[in-house]
């Protein structure tokens, strides 16, 4: 190879490595509008340049589709930040390439711990170790708020392995009126 392929392939990396670590460092503190609820842990949001980027909310693990509370958590999600301007703190980006982030309000209200607060989420202990998140979670078992209204209410990420094993869940559960 030629010096000048070699200089300008070499050039090429610095610039797209650089680029690739600012774009990184702009999403981690970056603002934008929620414009849409996935489920009661995941949304998208709409940052400046029109660029979409779904977001796992850090710490928290809420109902998938099918069990109860997964429709009152989303809803509540919706509720808390839907059309919203929010503000993010991007920890990591997960296997399914989400940011996963805590989010705040224009008031400070950080929405994973709100989702705990409310009995609608797990605190998500394998990923996530705040203190505050753990303090809530019991806050809210012991109120028996939400998905906590339920003797022993089955986690999601149960929920993932049975299906993973080929068991489906779908007769698991008794979803009474108020858990949609």
């Amino acid at each position: 190879m030629e010096i000048r392929t070699v200089t300008f392939l070499f050039a090429l990396f610095l610039f797209s490595c650089n680029n690739s670590t600012q774009e990184a460092s702009n999403l981690n503190s970056s603002s934008g509008k929620v414009i849409a609820i996935i489920d009661g842990d995941t949304y998208d949001i709409l940052l400046d340049g029109n660029k979409t980027v779904r977001i796992r909310m850090e710490g928290i693990d809420a109902p998938e589709k099918g069990m109860p509370f997964y429709r009152v958590a989303k809803k509540y999600l919706g509720e808390l930040c839907f059309e919203k301007n929010v503000r993010l703190e991007v920890h990591d980006t997960d296997t399914r390439r989400r940011k996963i982030a805590f989010t705040y309000l224009d008031d400070g209200t950080e929405i994973s711990h709100e989702m705990i607060k409310a009995g609608l989420a797990w605190h998500f202990t394998k990923y996530n170790k705040d203190e505050d998140l753990a303090t809530l979670e019991v806050q809210a078992k012991e109120s028996k708020l939400g998905l906590w209204a339920d003797e022993s209410p089955m986690p999601p990420w149960d929920n993932r392995s049975l299906h993973r094993k080929g068991v489906s869940t779908k007769d698991s559960f008794d979803i009474k009126e108020g858990q949609q």
